[in-house]
């Protein structure tokens, strides 16, 4: 049975209060050049108005965060993992020594509401958009004064807007293929692995990490890779759970929800690389499984 808010992000336009994330402001006149050897994508290329997706790495080419830097005239606003902010932050001051950079930790005194979901364009208002996504379904999410979050979510409500729930989110998210820090990329993660190469520019110059996802890309290859699967039946698997290959361990599941639309479980799962093909046989608790191919 599909539910509202699982109705409205596949048809319609679903309301998520994203508040719980973290938002950190970085102004000064060497935010873009900071931000830019601090992080995966280009930075310095960023216009007012405009977001890109990233991630920042240590000094191993480990995923310590992903981020969504959206630019305005005069700061960068960095949306992050509830998880990660306070890493985040650190991380960055470390780094700022004779820099024109301030950093403020926005979170407290901001709301965040995202629109997604094919009528979510129309529904756009004032304030600061971020293009981003959670689920992967069209969308935007807006930066607001902590008071003014009942009073936009109201009027989105009257717009024909309806909240969807995490368990909602989750369903969708797993159809589209969209992992989630902390879930399903990790600290351990490389950035080849997660198969998110939106986020990387590999023509921008230098930046912490690079070293180790040049090298990873000259080499052609990884040993594992994050992967989409669809699992018969309506058992969810826990994270951690062993995918297997007849009798060989292929990999381990992440994350995992029933899809009400393709009457499954959707799940993203590491693989061996070895194990993804048609023919591997594939199976989690049981449960026959197969590789659904990203795009």
């Amino acid at each position: 049975m599909q539910t509202p808010g699982y109705q409205a992000l596949r048809e319609g336009a679903a309301i998520l209060d994203l508040s719980a994330r973290g938002r950190i402001r970085a102004s000064g006149e060497d935010r873009k050049r900071l931000l830019h050897a601090m992080t995966t994508n280009h930075v310095q290329e960023l216009e007012p108005g405009g977001t890109i997706y990233a991630f920042f790495l240590n000094a191993q080419g480990r995923i310590q965060a992903d981020v969504w830097i959206h630019a305005e005239e005069d700061y960068l606003l960095l949306d992050v993992e509830p998880e990660v902010r306070e890493k985040v932050y650190a991380h960055l001051d470390k780094f700022i020594i004779a820099d024109d950079v301030t950093l403020e930790d926005i979170s407290a005194s901001t709301a965040e509401i995202a629109v997604e979901g094919p009528a979510a364009p129309a529904m756009q208002q004032q304030g600061v958009v971020v293009s981003a996504t959670v689920t992967g379904q069209p969308g935007f999410r807006m930066v607001v004064p902590v008071e003014e979050r009942d009073a936009l979510i109201a009027s989105l409500q009257a717009a024909g807007g309806v909240p969807a729930t995490a368990g909602e989110i989750l369903a969708v998210r797993l159809e589209n293929g969209v992992p989630r820090y902390g879930d399903d990329i990790s600290d351990a993660s490389l950035v080849q692995e997660t198969q998110q190469l939106q986020g990387v520019h590999f023509n921008k110059g230098c930046y912490l990490g690079q070293e180790i996802v040049e090298r990873v890309r000259s080499r052609g290859q990884v040993n594992r890779l994050l992967s989409q699967l669809r699992i018969e039946g309506t058992a969810i698997p826990a994270p951690g759970e062993k995918v297997m290959a007849g009798e060989q361990e292929a990999g381990a599941v992440t994350s995992a929800a029933y899809s009400p639309s393709g009457s499954c479980v959707r799940a993203l799962a590491y693989l061996r690389a070895k194990f993804i093909t048609p023919e591997a046989g594939l199976t989690v608790g049981g449960a026959v499984a197969e590789v659904v191919q990203q795009g």
